[in-house]
């Protein structure tokens, strides 16, 4: 029993989450798992997938993100480093700091982001 004051909680089974294409690079898809429209105060949680051959071009964030690995192997380049990740990795993408995906695998790649709650800059770098 929760008191009077206390935050909803929410649960959202996988089949609620809608997945969209994320028009900046084909192949990606994003779904929003929670975020400030289901009561989450701080932080957004959103999944992606990367089908196979998709890639990511390079680009900045105005917020952190942090990511954990689902499915797939793919590379994450990470400012001057490219790093193979594979299921059971966790990444921290720093502010401002470029970034960028690619999928050379036949089987699709996902993963969790999590980021602050309010506006971030997306700015291509390619």
């Amino acid at each position: 029993m929760s008191d009077a004051g206390d935050p909803d909680s929410v649960v959202k089974r996988g089949d609620e989450v809608s997945y969209e294409p994320v028009e900046a690079a084909e192949g990606l898809s994003k779904g929003v798992l929670l975020d400030e429209s289901d009561g989450a105060p701080n932080f957004a949680m959103r999944r992606f997938e990367l089908a196979p051959g998709a890639a990511v071009p390079r680009h900045t964030n105005a917020v952190e993100h942090e990511q954990y690995v689902l499915a797939g192997n793919y590379v994450v380049g990470i400012g001057e480093e490219e790093h193979a990740v594979s299921p059971g990795d966790a990444l921290l993408v720093p502010a401002g700091v470029e970034h960028w995906y690619r999928n050379e695998g036949d089987e699709p790649g996902a993963f969790i982001c999590a980021v602050p709650n309010g506006d971030d800059r997306i700015e291509l770098v390619e």
